[in-house]
């Protein structure tokens, strides 16, 4: 049995809404945000002077990590989000919740994101024709 928490993030547009993970995640999180001694807000920080990662240091980090996993391909932190809803697609998920999770206004915004797999288009090809 899997708990599931929460918390409240702040996006884009200073939108807040929340986002999802496992108690695995908490546990690291926990981890992660008891060995730093900043006062700052952000979850993910600089190691010197601790202030907000920038998109910049983000995507050097992501980098670093798919390079140690021997992926070849450039990894951007926006990918990360166009997989998530691509997997919630895939695996059944309504494209209104999709937008929820992702916090989207729009639906033709999700769309962008979500795509479904050659294998579950053609479930569906031959499931409605």
């Amino acid at each position: 049995m899997y708990f599931y928490l929460c918390a409240i993030v702040r996006g884009k547009g200073d939108k807040e809404r929340e986002v999802y993970f496992n108690i695995r995640c908490d546990i690291w999180l926990k981890k992660y945000l008891n060995c730093r001694d900043d006062k700052d807000p952000a979850i993910f920080v600089t190691e010197r002077s601790p202030h907000r990662m920038s998109i910049a240091q983000m995507r050097y980090i992501i980098k670093r990590i798919s390079n140690r996993a021997g992926i070849t391909k450039t990894i951007h932190p926006h990918q990360l989000r166009h997989s998530y809803a691509t997997h919630l697609l895939n695996n059944g998920a309504p494209l209104e919740v999709i937008q929820s999770l992702l916090g989207h206004e729009k639906s033709e915004t999700t769309r962008i994101y979500a795509q479904l797999s050659g294998r579950l288009r053609q479930e569906f090809y031959r499931k409605y024709f």
